[in-house]
């Protein structure tokens, strides 16, 4: 009852623009009491999808309300979309302390320009290193299907990427942010000096990780207290180094990390562990600008990114699939069991690109399996026939007797950007090198096999779904997801919006199915669901052994996480829904 309380004052204070007199400034000094009850309440674990509504904008995320909060400042105090989604990017990394997330970490942007109506799309992911002509020999792996094994398995500069985060914000804003650059830093900078509380959660992290953040001097500084011990719930941790660092990228642009002092001191930080990152490879980074990819879902246009990003295929894919399959007519998979044996297999095909050339050709001789083929109707056609047939990539295994962060951001114009960033390593990652505040994760420690099809010093293809759904030419919802099991989620939440008729929210909170546990050895794979969510009957029906997972586990679990804004174009009314389980919220005003 008491949480409930908090996070309804909250969404109270929201919904009251600032006057139009104020000066701009989105340093919580302004918004003082707000940002304490804010920071107190994101300490604390949803159950729920947490839902806001208004009319002249609203902010959502995966996790970190605070950073929602303080995107909604960017609104109400005259910004647009991108200021919000940018301000709301930059906190959220400061909240986290760089650890799932990253200042040189990735981002994936859609956008919907709603003064000419086009949707645009920009690449901030990673780019492999021109010096690395060895990819397969790059150390690491993580194993997803064991605790001991998520945290990774090696130390070593080469397994650093040359990340795009913040390149991605300074060209977002460059082309289309209205707020002068220097005040989306803002919250970000307030929280690095001021400190911020550690959670119960947060702390798990820290001890996990302990050996790791213990092992480099300037890391040891950063992250543990002066006696060297984690930080611990209740504690509070600043971080100056980081403000310092957030102050001169502010003041002097993004080229202070990619061609100025920053850039030297990870450069070499990352050759003194034996990487081959050179400066070279910072100064040549550039985002991509590009056309969406387009596609039909039902009633509904999908606007998402194009390749070299993987993800929107996949998820152009997973729906063609399903309607091939029959699956709509099976009702949702919340209620039947063939509808959630179809969705398993038609979802457990959307990493169809990290597989050897040689694998499909055995699985499915003759198929053109190509990012052209993949989305279209056809190539669904005869995929499934095959897998209805028995060919799969990976084997179920029969029933025996009983990871990134999301924003999404519209403003009074109906402007909607959606982004998801990350730093694509399990916190901080193994070999956990800090600069001046900011981390640098280990990419490269599992994706050595994609790295090897690639020209070194080119852009990694990422399996970010993001988008923008348009409904007899207007927008009507932006999207975003992350974590693990992302395909499966973003696949839900879509297909439960466009087909079931879902509110957000709803779609949100609704039982949902994980990324599957797959076996390294024989790849035989285990579904698994939210804990008490299924009917039992229906988990019994698909035939599949299965694994409920509880709320304390979702994390490592193979969850993925899918936050949107819906708008209706007849009233402008705005629906925003955050994750249901974690220190996620949604924000959204209605008045000047």
């Amino acid at each position: 009852m008491k949480r409930a309380l908090i996070l309804c004052l909250v969404l109270a204070v929201s919904c009251v623009g600032r006057p139009p007199e104020a000066v701009l400034d989105l340093s919580p000094t302004t918004w003082q009491d707000d940002y304490d009850r804010t920071m107190q309440a994101q300490l604390v674990d949803r159950t729920e999808a947490g839902v806001a509504t208004g009319t002249r904008g609203a902010v959502t995320v995966a996790y970190n309300g605070l950073a929602a909060r303080a995107g909604l400042e960017a609104l109400m105090q005259g910004g647009n979309a991108i200021d919000a989604a940018m301000t709301t990017a930059l906190t959220q990394v400061a909240l986290t302390a760089g650890a799932p997330i990253s200042y040189f970490g990735t981002m994936s942007l859609v956008y919907y320009e709603a003064a000419t109506g086009r949707v645009h799309t920009m690449n901030a992911e990673w780019n492999t290193v021109l010096g690395e002509d060895d990819p397969l020999s790059i150390p690491g792996s993580i194993d997803l299907s064991s605790p001991e094994g998520i945290y990774g398995t090696a130390v070593s500069g080469r397994t650093a990427l040359v990340g795009g985060f913040m390149k991605g914000v300074g060209a977002a804003h460059e082309r289309f942010g209205s707020l002068p650059f220097e005040q989306l830093f803002q919250p970000a900078i307030y929280i690095a000096e001021q400190g911020m509380p550690i959670s119960a959660k947060t702390a798990g992290y820290f001890a996990a990780r302990h050996d790791d953040l213990s092992r480099l001097d300037e890391t040891r500084a950063t992250f543990l207290k002066a006696d060297g011990s984690p930080y611990a719930e209740g504690d509070v941790l600043r971080q100056t180094g980081l403000a310092a660092t957030l102050r001169a990228i502010a003041a002097q642009g993004t080229d202070y990390m990619y061609k100025g002092h920053w850039a030297e001191k990870v450069v070499a930080a990352i050759q003194a562990d034996r990487g081959k990152m050179t400066l070279e490879d910072l100064a040549a980074y550039e985002v991509i600008w590009d056309e969406p990819l387009v596609a039909p879902l039902g009633d509904y246009q999908l606007y998402t990114n194009p390749p070299p990003n993987s993800g929107g295929v996949a998820l152009i894919e997973a729906y063609n699939l399903a309607l091939a399959s029959g699956m709509l007519d099976d009702g949702h998979w919340t209620e039947s069991a063939e509808a959630l044996r179809k969705a398993l297999d038609v979802t457990q095909m959307g990493f169809l690109n990290l597989l050897p050339a040689e694998m499909l050709a055995q699985v499915y001789p003759g198929l053109e399996i190509t990012n052209a083929a993949r989305v279209t109707p056809e190539y669904a056609a005869q995929m499934w026939a095959r897998m209805d047939a028995g060919a799969k990539i990976a084997r179920w295994i029969p029933q025996t007797p009983k990871h990134s962060d999301d924003v999404v951001a519209i403003d009074s114009e109906g402007n909607i950007a959606a982004i998801t960033h990350s730093i694509n390593c399990v916190l901080w990652g193994k070999t956990a090198i800090v600069i001046d505040g900011i981390t640098v994760g280990d990419p490269a420690s599992f994706q050595q096999a994609q790295i090897a099809r690639l020209e070194p010093g080119s852009r990694l293809p990422a399996p970010t779904e993001t988008g923008i759904l348009l409904k007899e030419g207007q927008a009507v919802l932006g999207f975003a997801s992350m974590g693990s099991g992302l395909h499966q989620r973003t696949f839900q939440g879509l297909m439960s919006f466009t087909r079931y008729g879902m509110t957000v929210e709803q779609a949100i909170n609704a039982p949902d199915f994980f990324l599957p546990l797959t076996d390294p050895a024989t790849l035989q794979q285990t579904f698994r669901v939210i804990g008490g969510g299924f009917p039992p009957e229906v988990l019994e029906g698909t035939g599949y052994a299965y694994q409920e997972i509880d709320f304390a586990g979702v994390r490592f679990g193979g969850e993925g996480i899918w936050v949107a804004i819906s708008r209706d174009p007849e009233t402008g009314k705005l629906r925003a829904a955050s994750h249901n389980r974690n220190n996620s919220a949604a924000y959204a005003f209605s008045r000047g």
